[in-house]
């Protein structure tokens, strides 16, 4: 398996409680590249890339540690990001 990019949008209650800590110490955990942030409408975004099963990894982990907490998440393939060496928290 080789490395995929993920753009993903987390709805519920995503802000606050730590939702985008956990995700990047889950993304630096699991080695990947990208950034998580707070989007206006109460949502949280996503873009996380790295290799395909790490990635599956983070997701299936994020979505474990805020089961209560996420009513949906929308996964789509995106374009690996190059510039993109480390994983944050944009704000």
């Amino acid at each position: 398996m080789g490395d995929v990019a993920k753009h993903v949008i987390f709805s519920g209650r995503v802000q606050g409680g730590g939702f985008r800590f956990t995700a990047q110490r889950i993304a630096l955990r699991c080695e990947l590249k990208g950034f998580v942030r707070n989007l206006p409408d109460g949502s949280v975004e996503m873009h996380v890339q790295g290799h395909t099963d790490d990635v599956a990894d983070c997701l299936r982990d994020i979505g474990e540690s805020f089961a209560g907490y996420i009513r949906d998440t929308r996964i789509n393939e995106a374009k690996p990001d190059p510039r993109l060496t480390q994983f944050g928290i944009s704000f």
